[in-house]
């Protein structure tokens, strides 16, 4: 995959445990393109490499913004920006992937959970730079551990953005039938955050009606899977007729990359959908984050970095 090599031209700390990183090439050349909802993966140091959200206007040319939550409990990533980067450090990147796009809509409706906002952010940005109607709502633990709210204060956002506090008053607190208890099918919603949060507000969504298709939103991390029945199955290469055993415990791509069949992957827990593989015959058992309901139901392409088989065999595009 190609990278671009970038210095961090700014590090700051947005709020309590969290703190942004502004990056831009090091001639000062513009940066790739990129529409709300995009991200990146940054090459931390060797061998760690991790994807985060733009949330920077995307009529900004010169940078790109992103903001990183402390979280022991991560795989690395986020200790390593907080401790180990500075500012004039050179990092690579990628180009902007946009898994999860705005569409166009007579309204839209964002909901952020803590580092959630991220994409969020940019999102609203967009929407405000060409005047389209929306309004965001912005949960977390505390004022403390809020960021940007100065950014959202000084550029027009905050009388389209709501702040609920987990610390703060009942009367504050998000009500998910207020604001989506009235289902109009021109209003576009968009969720991301923990999943605690994004399991309350989706399900609110699905249970007062809202169409699926209006339903928009982007996980962080691996969804929760009992792999103690997994078992072994075969994938044959269809340009070379090539059978290749995964074993239980293995995924697609570690294996197949062992038989010299290299297949472009990033984050390795289904939530990017960089490895994204067509199916030519077989029944993928999905277990990503990034493909929708309809796409996996039709079983024509899967996540070999963290999906698995249902069928003895499993033929892939490759």
């Amino acid at each position: 995959m190609k990278t671009i090599a970038v210095r961090i031209a700014r590090k700051r700390q947005e709020a309590e445990g969290i703190v942004s990183l502004e990056i831009g090439r090091i001639d000062g050349a513009p940066l790739p393109p990129f529409a709300a909802g995009s991200h990146i993966d940054v090459h931390i140091r060797p061998g760690l490499m991790r994807q985060y959200s733009l949330y920077n206007d995307p009529g900004e040319h010169r940078n790109y913004r992103i903001a990183v939550v402390r979280d022991p409990a991560s795989r690395g990533g986020s200790v390593a920006i907080h401790d180990e980067l500075r500012e004039g450090d050179l990092i690579e990147i990628s180009e902007p992937r946009n898994h999860f796009p705005l569409v166009r809509a007579r309204r839209s409706l964002l909901f952020a959970g803590g580092i959630g906002v991220t994409p969020l952010l940019c999102m609203a940005q967009r929407l405000s730079r060409i005047h389209a109607d929306f309004e965001m709502h912005y949960c977390t633990r505390s004022p403390e551990r809020t960021a940007f709210q100065e950014l959202i204060a000084g550029t027009g956002l905050a009388a389209s953005v709501h702040y609920h506090f987990d610390n703060g008053d009942e009367r504050q607190l998000l009500d998910v039938r207020e604001v989506l208890g009235d289902p109009d099918d021109s209003t576009h919603l968009y969720v991301c955050g923990p999943d605690g949060f994004m399991a309350h507000v989706l399900q609110a969504a699905r249970t007062y009606g809202w169409l699926p298709q209006n339903i928009h939103y982007e996980y962080f991390g691996a969804q929760p899977m009992d792999t103690s029945g997994d078992t072994a199955f075969d994938v044959v290469i269809a340009s070379s007729g090539e059978t290749v055993r995964i074993p239980a415990g293995k995924s697609v791509v570690e294996i197949l990359r062992q038989h010299d069949v290299d297949i472009e992957a990033s984050c390795q827990q289904g939530v990017c959908g960089t490895c994204v593989t067509r199916v030519l015959e077989g029944e993928p058992e999905h277990r990503d984050r990034v493909l929708t309901s309809e796409q996996k139901a039709k079983n024509d392409q899967f996540t070999p970095c963290c999906s698995r088989s249902k069928s003895p065999v499993l033929v892939l595009d490759l």
